[in-house]
């Protein structure tokens, strides 16, 4: 790819230290392109802010996640100067303000007009990066769009960070920990770990991490239970240690659309640290599946104990279904993978 690097201009009010930009933009180097980014004032002017600061042509501008708000004076500026627009949602505002918030019924009309807006969105790229084949097949179908203007790029882990350890060593009687992290959003369903901890029957500890809107209400669903811990936001940097300390870790577990589709942070970063993970069917994960991933009925609290539990009263397993977990990874999220679909993508863009 070296041979055929250029310029990619990074357009919008992004965080570049979100893990999928850190992740794509670390590729991007490892391809000898060189990056520039540019972060309007106003997303709505950018393409005014951007003429008047002499921002140079690039070989593609890269929309990357969550930047909707941005496309369209992005989109006017590439237009002006033939520069190829490829845009990373990572998510459609659409999908969640009406399937996963249920803010607008289906048939309301601020779903209509907010449909008729995203679509314009998706259709004002030249090509659609997606995460996850799910989410490929949601644009295509939602937005009118072409599959063959959408390319799935797996998120995967930072894997100078998220690398495999061994299991740690329990004394007698200590019990096993199985260990969320995260938000404490609707798609992940947190309330559903702790109603599982309350139902099951064996001796396994059930840690919560992070914080987020659904936290108090799950601290108040756990009360006093003694296998329930919460703990406080764990820096980024720090969450590879505490992944390692655990022995089973829990995905998402919401019902919604949304969380059929996605492949979380935690469960790429999980399956890189060789653990096992345990979280809600979905078409997102790719066949072959692994024992290192199971796979549950989503908002089944009666299965994820009874999982937790199986899994926790055979530890002599439990390293076994770990590097299960990591050639799963290898085999599906690997840097290496990423880097072939990412590579893929520009020969599309560049070459047609």
């Amino acid at each position: 790819m070296s041979k055929a690097a250029g310029t990619v201009l990074w357009w919008g009010r992004f965080d570049p230290d979100y893990s999928r930009n850190r992740i794509l933009r670390q590729a991007f180097s490892a391809f000898g392109w060189k990056i520039i980014d540019f972060r309007p004032r106003l997303s709505s002017l950018g393409d005014l802010e951007a003429t008047l600061k002499g921002i140079k042509k690039p070989d593609i501008l890269w929309l990357p996640a969550f930047r909707q708000r941005d496309m369209a004076a992005a989109a006017r500026w590439a237009r002006r100067h033939n520069v190829p627009l490829v845009f990373d949602p990572m998510i459609s505002a659409y999908d969640k303000q009406v399937f996963e918030r249920r803010k607008f019924t289906a048939d309301s009309p601020q779903a209509a007009k907010l449909l008729e807006k995203e679509r314009s969105i998706f259709s004002s790229a030249d090509q659609i990066v997606a995460d996850t084949a799910g989410h490929a097949e949601f644009f295509a179908d939602t937005f009118g769009l072409s599959p063959e203007k959408i390319h799935v790029v797996a998120v995967g882990a930072e894997e100078s960070l998220f690398c495999p350890a061994p299991l740690t060593e329990r004394r007698p009687q200590e019990p096993s920990e199985a260990l969320f992290y995260g938000s404490f959003i609707s798609l992940q369903a947190p309330e559903v770990i702790v109603e599982a901890a309350k139902l099951c029957d064996a001796p396994i500890r059930w840690t919560l991490l992070g914080d987020g809107p659904l936290k108090a209400i799950c601290e108040e669903a756990a009360g006093d239970h003694p296998a329930i811990t919460f703990e406080s936001y764990t820096p980024y940097e720090d969450l590879p240690a505490r992944i390692h300390k655990a022995d089973i870790l829990l995905g998402v577990f919401g019902k919604s659309g949304k969380a059929a589709r996605v492949i979380p942070n935690k469960v790429y970063q999980a399956l890189a640290c060789g653990r096992v993970v345990i979280t809600r069917e979905s078409t997102a994960y790719p066949a072959p599946k692994s024992e290192g991933l199971v796979e549950i009925p989503a908002g089944d609290a009666h299965a994820l104990a009874e999982n937790v539990k199986r899994l926790a009263l055979a530890p002599n397993r439990l390293e076994a279904r770990g590097a299960a977990a990591r050639t799963y990874y290898e085999q599906h999220f690997s840097l290496q993978t990423i880097h072939s679909q990412l590579e893929a993508v520009l020969k599309k863009v560049l070459c047609g």
